[in-house]
């Protein structure tokens, strides 16, 4: 499965750029950052700790009431799928909520290869927000696991959101080579990162 939820290792101005474009376009009334745990099909990758990214996503949004942090996933035992997630949002939301998954469109991409995509369309909306170098990919062979309504939903909810070219990953190698990340993260994320020394010792595999 070539599944993988934003681990916000670290959170950035792209990832917050981008959620409240999504939102406004959608009317919708809370954003929920869930940072990833283990990616299903990377069992091999190395995070930050879980309790290190969870803090640098409620300092990046510690005034705005848009946005929440969630640590379910960083919570559950193993590898965790967004079906899991999706059921578990649904379950505690009420039953009328209109749920929304934002992905990018490199996950668009891979969709196909998602654990139980069908299902997972049926229980929530499929939100794609645009990514740098990245172009919109054939969704033809989607039809084959998606209804006609959630095709016709998956297509629709591709979004104009703007193109931010910032990623973890620079940001990671950045802090590593000793250079400047301001303007990169909010000023909060950017002082916690340096008082806690984090992303200054080995490349680590991660997700942007």
């Amino acid at each position: 499965m070539q599944e993988d939820n934003p681990s916000f290792d670290p959170i950035h101005h792209g990832h917050l750029i981008v959620c409240r474009c999504a939102a406004e376009i959608l009317s919708a009334e809370r954003v929920v950052l869930v940072p990833g745990a283990s990616p299903p099909h990377k069992p091999e990758a190395v995070l930050t700790p879980a309790a290190d990214r969870l803090e640098l996503c409620r300092l990046a949004v510690d005034d705005d009431p848009l946005f929440e942090v969630s640590d379910w996933e960083t919570c559950q035992p193993g590898p965790n799928y967004t079906l899991h997630t999706v059921r578990h949002f649904r379950a505690v939301l009420p039953e009328d909520t209109r749920l929304y998954w934002l992905i990018g469109m490199d996950s668009l991409a891979e969709l196909l290869s998602w654990y139980r995509v069908g299902e997972l369309a049926g229980l929530c909306t499929l939100v794609t927000a645009g990514r740098p170098g990245n172009a919109r990919p054939d969704l033809t062979p989607l039809r084959e696991l998606l209804s006609a309504e959630q095709f016709r939903e998956l297509e629709r909810h591709i979004l104009e959101t703007p193109l931010i070219d910032i990623s973890a990953t620079d940001i990671r190698a950045r802090v590593r080579a000793g250079l400047s990340i301001r303007y990169l993260v909010p000023e909060a994320v950017r002082a916690a990162i340096a008082a806690r020394g984090l992303y200054r010792g080995a490349a680590q595999p991660g997700s942007a």
